[in-house]
């Protein structure tokens, strides 16, 4: 078996590798990001349930669960600061 043939194989491994990572990365980002929102909606909702008891409701569209969800608590804070500031 030539030495070429090996060598070639070996690069060939190498860059499915390196190319299915940078494939991959990205997508885990947007999972973490599509998660993050989806329960920062969860929270949002879950504080306008509690309207009734508390007076004091969340506009749910996607940006502030957006917000929610790639900044966590904080980014909740920020939507409620911004609530009672508007």
């Amino acid at each position: 078996m030539p030495w070429a043939l090996v060598l070639s194989f070996a690069l060939g491994i190498c860059l499915m590798y390196i190319i299915g990572w940078l494939l991959l990365v990205p997508m885990r980002f947007m999972w973490r990001m599509m998660a993050g929102s989806l329960l920062g909606a969860l929270l949002l909702w879950l504080v306008n349930q509690f309207y009734p008891i508390t007076g004091f409701a969340v506009a749910l569209n996607p940006f502030s669960a957006l917000a929610v969800g790639l900044m966590g608590l904080p980014g909740f804070g920020l939507v409620v600061a911004l609530n009672f500031l508007l």
